[in-house]
């Protein structure tokens, strides 16, 4: 169900919210729903500005406005495990996303978040919103698909056009398929970049810097959504400090957390929260 759109947002997340197919039946999935949701758990309203075909209840998302434009069927995402690894199919892609679409109450939030999935946002979008800090993760625009469906790392013709124009960006390893050049290329492009490794934590480069944040040690349950926690998490606080490095911090450390719980469970807990605003490690 679509909530009400008029109040003004602090936290603009456009991108596709999925219908992930797994093995216990489908769920609610994408860089929208995850990071929307850290957003509005950090003290922020947040508001989605998405495409989906509204086939499975919005559950825990139901709190957060939407803006819908409808779709006969939503993004949505297979992953199955073979003998060489995980492989990705995308099964069906929700229409395309752009300024437009936006409420006119939306049009100036504190923090926009441009998060794709599957190619959905018109990367001039970026040049709408001067006045807010513009946070991206852009694994959407770094995939590409086959006839039937199977994901591939892609190039991003893009790529400098965005990341000049946004005040941080956040990629994780696989984002890139492994690949330093690429990460060098988009750290040279970007203000302020992060790159998530899993359990190894997350590299930050920032005014010719490069600075590591070690993940501490937890039992991992689902690491699904955990690079969505940390994206929400970093931009937010490096709003709120100016303060890359205490903002990969306290990012890191959500994300650690996050993976201890499957799904939405994930979200950060107001406690949570505020041991890891406080603590220094």
């Amino acid at each position: 169900m679509e909530l009400s759109i008029l109040e003004p947002v602090d936290y603009l997340m456009i991108g596709h919210i999925t219908v992930d197919q797994t093995e216990v039946g489908p769920c609610l999935g994408g860089t929208a729903v995850y990071s929307s949701m850290t957003a509005q758990a950090l003290g922020l309203r947040a508001g989605v500005v998405t495409s989906w075909g509204t086939e499975i209840p919005l559950g825990a998302l139901q709190a957060i406005p939407i803006s819908n434009f409808p779709a006969e069927k939503s993004t949505v995402f297979e992953n199955l495990e073979t003998c060489e690894g995980r492989v990705q199919y995308i099964r069906s892609v929700a229409p395309c996303l752009d300024y437009f679409q936006v409420p006119g109450q939306w049009r100036d939030p504190k923090i926009v978040h441009l998060g794709p999935v599957a190619q959905e946002i018109n990367p001039s979008i970026v040049r709408n919103f001067p006045s807010a800090f513009i946070g991206v993760t852009p694994q959407g625009w770094l995939r590409q698909w086959e006839n039937d469906g199977l994901v591939y790392p892609s190039e991003w013709p893009e790529a400098s056009f965005v990341l000049e124009r946004a005040d941080a960006a956040v990629i994780s390893l696989e984002d890139v398929d492994f690949n330093e050049s690429v990460i060098e290329e988009m750290a040279a492009s970007c203000h302020i970049l992060a790159v998530t490794e899993g359990s190894n934590g997350v590299r930050l480069f920032w005014n010719g810097d490069v600075r590591r944040f070690h993940s501490f040690p937890v039992t991992e349950v689902d690491s699904t959504g955990a690079g969505d926690i940390f994206a929400a998490a970093f931009f937010t606080r490096l709003f709120t400090t100016r303060d890359p490095w205490e903002a990969a911090r306290f990012a890191a450390a959500l994300a650690a957390c996050s993976v201890t719980r499957p799904g939405l469970s994930a979200i950060p807990s107001t406690e949570e929260i505020q041991s890891y605003m406080m603590e220094v490690f």
